[in-house]
C-alpha cells in the first residue's frame, strides 16, 4: 500500500491530548485510518517513580477519550524502533506521525526512527506542539541562542503564535486494530509505593481536567496572579504545570488564554505569558546546550566545593523535610503529599541544599525527578542550576535566601506552614498528617515527634555558603 491510501501510525509521547494536536490532525486529514499508540521504551522506562505514576493516569484518561469517539490506543513496550516497525508489519502503515521531542536522548532517538523509516520507504513527519516556538527559530540579532531570558522574553512577546485549533470530532479506524497491552500490566506506578493514593487525591488527569483547571484559572485567579503566586498558602498560581508537563494542554492554548485576559485589563495576564516564556527558554538552553541536563551550565563551577555524597544526614534531614527550617520542611512536604512544589517553595528548598547545606544541585535535581507529578526535563535542571548560581541568566551565588524572613514574608499568618508541618499541632489537618502515610516505612516519621532544631542555621548556612564562594579558585571566580 501507498503512504496515501495506507494507514498512518500516530506516536504518542508527550502529546497527551487531542486538540491543538498538528500530528493527529495531519493523519486525519489523509482520510486514511489512524492508529493511535504509545510505546513504553527506554526513556519512559528511566522516567522517576512520581512522573512515571502521572504518566500512566494521564495514559488511561487519553485512553478513555480515545475510545469515547471510536478509536482506540494502542500500547506497546519496547525499541521504539522495533515497535514501529511490527505495527507497520501488522497494519500495512505507510506513514509515522509524531510531535517533536527537544531533550538529546529523545532527538537521538526520534532520528533513528526517522532514517530507519524513510530507508523502508515509510513515511516519516515530526510536528510542533510542545513548545510556542521551535528552539532554531529563536536567535539573538547577532545570531546564536539567548543566555539570558529578558532579552529573549522581549524579542518574542509580539510574535504571533497560532490560535488553538480544535479536536477532531472522530478519528477513522481501520478494520482491524492490532493487538494492544494492558496499561495495568505495565505497573507505572509500583514505585511509588504506599503513596500513590495518597498523592492520588490530589491529581486530575487528561485534557478535560487541564482545559478546565485553565478555565478556572483565567476566570478567578489571573487578576490576582502578581501578587497571589508568590504566596504559598493559597491556591494562587496556575497549577498548569503538571499538564504542559505531558501535554495534555498546549502552550498555544494557554498563550491565546492569557493574551484575552490581557485584553480584557486583567492586571496578572502579562505575569503568566511571561512564565509560559520562562518555560519556553528552558526548552530553549536545553536544545542549545543539552550539557545543561548532567553538569554545570557554567564551566568555572567545576570546581567550586559542593559535597556530592546524596546519604549525607543533613541532605537525607533536606529529603524528609527535617531541616529544622519550617519553609523547607513545609515545602519538601508539600512535594510528598501532592507531587507538586510551590514555586516560590522550588527557590527556597533549592538555595538550602545548594548553599546552606553545600550540596551539589545534581543532588536535589535527582530528588525532585523521582517526586514531582509535574516533572519536565528541561524546567528542572534549570531551575536548579539557576538557584544554585551555576546556570544561565542564574541568580548570583551570593544571593542566599533566607527561609526564615522568607516564611515571614511569604507566610505571615503561618497557614502554608500550619498545612504541612504536624509536629508540634495540637489538632493538625490531613494535609500534614498525610506526609506520615507517604513517607517511606524505614524512616520510621511520626506526627508525635519533636520538630527538629535546624541542621544548619540561615545565619550559619549564610556564612558557609559565602565563604566558599569568595575563596574559590581564580578559574572558578571568572563568572563574577
Amino acid at each position: 500500500m501507498t503512504e496515501s491510501s495506507s494507514p498512518v501510525i500516530l506516536w504518542f509521547r508527550r502529546d497527551l491530548r487531542l486538540s491543538d494536536h498538528a500530528a493527529l490532525r495531519a493523519a486525519c486529514s489523509a482520510g486514511t485510518p489512524v492508529i493511535p499508540v504509545f510505546i513504553l521504551d527506554d526513556l519512559a522506562e528511566g522516567l522517576g517513580a512520581a512522573p512515571k505514576w502521572r504518566l500512566g493516569r494521564g495514559l488511561a484518561a487519553l485512553q478513555a477519550e480515545l475510545e469515547r469517539i471510536g478509536s482506540r490506543l494502542i500500547l506497546r513496550r519496547g525499541v521504539a524502533r522495533e515497535v514501529l516497525n511490527d505495527l507497520i508489519a501488522e497494519t500495512e502503515a505507510g506513514a509515522v506521525h509524531w510531535t517533536r521531542a527537544y531533550d538529546p536522548a529523545a532527538q537521538s532517538r526520534d532520528s533513528e526512527v526517522k532514517a530507519d523509516l524513510k530507508a523502508r520507504g515509510i513515511g516519516a513527519h515530526s510536528f510542533p506542539g510542545h513548545l510556542l516556538f521551535e528552539p532554531w527559530t529563536v536567535e539573538t540579532k547577532t545570531g546564536g541562542y539567548y543566555r539570558v531570558f529578558s532579552p529573549m522574553w522581549k524579542a518574542v512577546r509580539q510574535r504571533d503564535i497560532p490560535a488553538p485549533e480544535p479536536r477532531p470530532g472522530s478519528i477513522p479506524a481501520p478494520d482491524r486494530w492490532p493487538r494492544s497491552d494492558r496499561l495495568e500490566d505495565w505497573t507505572l506506578g509500583a514505585g511509588m509505593r504506599r503513596g500513590a493514593d495518597v498523592v492520588g487525591s490530589h491529581v486530575q488527569a487528561g485534557e478535560a481536567a487541564a482545559q478546565a483547571r485553565l478555565d478556572r484559572f483565567i476566570d478567578a485567579g489571573i487578576g490576582a496572579y502578581d501578587t497571589r503566586r508568590d504566596i504559598p498558602g493559597v491556591d494562587g498560581t496556575s497549577g498548569l504545570s503538571q499538564y504542559l508537563s505531558l501535554g495534555e494542554i498546549s502552550p498555544q492554548r494557554c498563550w491565546h488564554a492569557g493574551l484575552r485576559a490581557r485584553q480584557e485589563g486583567q492586571p496578572g495576564a502579562d505575569t503568566f505569558l511571561k512564565e509560559l516564556v520562562w518555560r519556553e527558554f528552558a526548552y530553549h538552553l536545553m536544545y542549545h546546550s543539552p550539557h545543561i541536563l548532567t553538569g554545570n551550565w557554567r564551566p568555572e563551577w567545576d570546581r567550586f566545593p559542593w559535597q556530592t555524597d546524596p546519604e549525607h544526614p543533613h541532605v537525607l534531614a533536606w529529603k524528609q523535610g527535617r531541616t529544622g527550617m519550617p519553609f523547607v520542611d513545609a515545602a519538601m512536604r508539600e512535594m510528598h503529599v501532592t507531587g507538586r512544589m510551590h514555586n516560590r517553595g522550588r527557590m527556597i528548598v533549592a538555595s538550602y541544599l545548594t548553599k546552606h547545606l553545600m550540596t551539589h544541585w545534581r543532588i536535589g535535581m535527582d530528588w525532585f525527578e523521582q517526586h514531582l507529578v509535574d516533572w519536565d526535563p528541561a524546567s528542572n535542571a534549570m531551575g536548579w542550576q539557576w538557584s544554585a548560581g551555576s546556570g544561565p541568566d542564574a541568580t548570583p551565588y551570593f544571593r542566599v535566601f533566607n527561609p526564615e524572613t522568607q516564611l515571614d514574608k511569604f507566610d505571615p499568618d503561618g497557614a502554608y506552614r500550619r498545612a504541612w508541618i504536624a509536629e508540634g499541632q495540637g489538632d493538625p489537618p490531613e494535609t500534614a498528617l498525610s506526609y506520615f502515610r507517604v513517607t517511606p516505612e524505614s524512616w520510621a516519621l511520626t506526627p508525635d515527634d519533636s520538630y527538629p532544631a535546624p541542621v544548619v542555621s540561615a545565619a550559619q548556612g549564610r556564612r558557609i555558603a559565602l565563604e566558599a564562594y569568595e575563596n574559590r579558585t581564580p578559574a572558578a571566580k571568572s563568572d563574577r
